[in-house]
């Protein structure tokens, strides 16, 4: 999560090019918040989202009454990086602005939060830099009883009409060679990820209903019962495309060890990446703009559980 908080990381093109969630997770982790056993007159009050980048997303969703609940009254969205903060900020529309707030901060201190004054807390593509030894405890403390943890994350992507190239993909963004792939750039938490939050549970005591989603399709064919990928997105070949696989932190931290990479005549290690794809499935070179678009997907892990 270190290096999202540099001043020098681009947080205005992660808002740009990163995917976005369908309504239909959202309506998941909301029904999952109904079904459970606080009063339903109090469930709707206070809304937390941590590391919540760019986005004003969920904070817009929970905002809107749905068929089944009233909207929050009040949302939080927290992020370490100031920079990810003023985006935020400045992107949220107007009329949700009495209700949203955001606010720079740590997911393992939310001191500034009242004991018991949420009713739920949830996590997008961030969960995986958790320290969770501290970030349980705070989770337990602020929650009402009753009240919901949700937490997901997306892999890395996948081209959806070519898995033939997945194998290029993985040896791109997870090789050993720290010259030649971002494997060795990814901060520790990207193993968790990788991992779709299996290695994460919650603690024995204090949390119940632990429950577990894998939209990941056929990509992940061991996981239990996964269903069809929902993380989807057409773009073009270069700035779509291109511009997604510069939000990736690993390759800042590729371009801060290899600097002389973004110099090189025939491209950075990203755009020669991404070159390689598109003469694999006959793209010609040029042909980047919007009459030459991709599709592309990213397999997603959603975690639930609910404070006792």
């Amino acid at each position: 999560m270190a290096t999202f908080s540099k001043s020098s990381f681009n947080s205005a093109s992660y808002a740009v090019y990163r995917p976005t969630y369908p309504r239909l997770l959202y309506d998941v982790v909301l029904q999952f918040h109904k079904d459970g056993p606080a009063n339903a007159a109090d469930k709707w009050e206070r809304a937390v989202d941590l590391g919540c980048g760019t986005g004003t997303e969920a904070q817009v969703i929970f905002c809107i009454p749905g068929d089944e609940h009233p909207g929050f009254q009040s949302v939080l969205g927290l992020d370490p990086s100031p920079n990810m903060v003023q985006v935020a900020g400045e992107s949220l529309p107007e009329q949700f602005r009495s209700r949203v707030d955001f606010r720079q901060g740590f997911s393992e201190d939310l001191s500034f939060i009242e004991d018991g004054t949420v009713d739920i807390v949830t996590a997008a593509q961030s969960a995986h830099w958790f320290d969770w030894t501290r970030a349980w405890p705070e989770l337990h403390r602020v929650l009402k009883p009753g009240g919901t943890f949700a937490f997901w994350g997306y892999t890395e992507m996948r081209l959806t009409a070519h898995p033939e190239l997945t194998p290029i993909i993985s040896a791109y963004a997870q090789g050993p060679d720290p010259a030649t792939s971002l494997g060795p750039h990814w901060e520790p938490g990207r193993k968790i990820l990788d991992n779709h939050f299996l290695g994460v549970d919650a603690p024995a005591a204090g949390w119940t209903g632990l429950t577990r989603v894998f939209y990941t399709g056929a990509h992940y064919p061991a996981l239990p019962a996964p269903r069809e990928v929902i993380v989807k997105k057409r773009m073009p070949w270069g700035e779509g495309l291109g511009g997604y696989l510069r939000t990736a932190s690993a390759l800042h931290r590729y371009h801060e060890a290899y600097p002389e990479d973004l110099a090189r005549a025939d491209g950075d290690i990203a755009t020669r990446f991404r070159r390689g794809l598109m003469e694999a499935v006959g793209v010609p070179e040029g042909a980047e703009g919007d009459a030459a678009l991709v599709d592309v997907e990213w397999p997603l892990a959603l975690i639930m559980v609910r404070r006792v």
